[in-house]
């Protein structure tokens, strides 16, 4: 493991799945003692996107501006919000350029699978229709998040590619968790590793689908045919459980015929970007920002 981050492990809080409640009011604790990026320059506007039920939104816009990204923020489908997701979303846009369009989608337990893919579909609808008023290139909207955020903006392509919805550009997804099975040697082999392990992510599962069969749209690791998909930025952590599912949907991304950039970061584990001090996790999130420039650019 990367030295920097070794000496952080036996302070990492633990986050209890088991309630959802309390994982939830931790995490937003934890959130907001950590220190926001300084962005004097960032426009930043609440808004609500009309929908069945409403979707509350946060818009980051930095200047001069010509794309977006639809933006999912991680959490194991139960907690995080737009205020804890705030710090990495206003560096997404900082460093990217790029109007981020955060979601506030609805959580699980108390909302199960479609209901958040719903809310982060309704949110690339409504991006689409008021690209000119956020000052954007209609052609030029992607869709990204991390871990469960993740598995949302494949699930969103895959619908908007399935239903003929808005033009997807690009998908960024960091850390996915994409394949309810656990079928993997990673997802077998790391049942200790650092804030997310084997069986916090079947907890996690276990709360957004509520024991009903998984679909393609819930978990995009099932999806069989994933030609016609956006090109994509897949990052993977090496000691995280959902490490190969990323790679394999990367893989098969290829094979279908979808441009991918793979980024496997040796030495860290789930969400551990979030420990900034670290020379690794400042070029994760460097490297996350970079590849969406890229991708929105000309």
């Amino acid at each position: 493991m990367d030295p920097e981050l070794e000496a952080f492990i036996p302070f990492l809080p633990d986050t209890d799945l088991t309630d959802p409640v309390g994982a939830r009011k931790s995490f937003a604790e934890r959130a907001a003692a950590r220190p926001a990026p300084d962005v004097p320059d960032m426009r930043l506007e609440n808004r609500t996107v009309p929908a069945d039920p409403d979707v509350a939104v946060r818009i980051y816009r930095p200047r001069d501006a010509r794309g977006a990204v639809v933006w999912l923020h991680g959490g194991g489908f139960v907690f995080g919000d737009l205020d804890t997701e705030h710090p990495w979303a206003s560096r997404i846009a900082d460093g990217s350029g790029a109007v981020v369009v955060s979601v506030d989608y609805r959580r699980s337990p108390e909302s199960r699978f479609p209901a958040a893919l719903d809310d982060a579909y309704a949110v690339l609808a409504w991006t689409a229709e008021h690209a000119d008023d956020l000052g954007v290139d209609p052609g030029r909207i992607a869709v990204g998040g991390h871990s469960a955020g993740a598995c949302l903006a494949a699930a969103v392509a895959l619908r908007a590619r399935d239903e003929q919805g808005p033009p997807i550009r690009f998908q960024l997804l960091n850390e996915p968790g994409l394949d309810d099975r656990q079928e993997t040697w990673s997802q077998r082999t790391f049942t200790d590793t650092p804030w997310h392990d084997r069986d916090k992510v079947a907890l996690a599962w276990g709360h957004y689908l509520g024991g009903a069969p998984a679909t393609t749209y819930a978990a995009p690791g099932r999806a069989t045919d994933l030609a016609g998909l956006p090109p994509a930025y897949i990052a993977t952590a090496e000691f995280d459980p959902v490490r190969d599912e990323g790679i394999d949907y990367a893989v098969r991304l290829l094979q279908a015929g979808v441009s991918v950039e793979l980024h496997q970061w040796p030495g860290t584990f789930h969400g551990s970007q979030a420990i900034l001090s670290a020379d690794v996790s400042q070029r994760q999130i460097a490297a996350l920002a970079a590849a969406l420039r890229r991708a929105l650019a000309d």
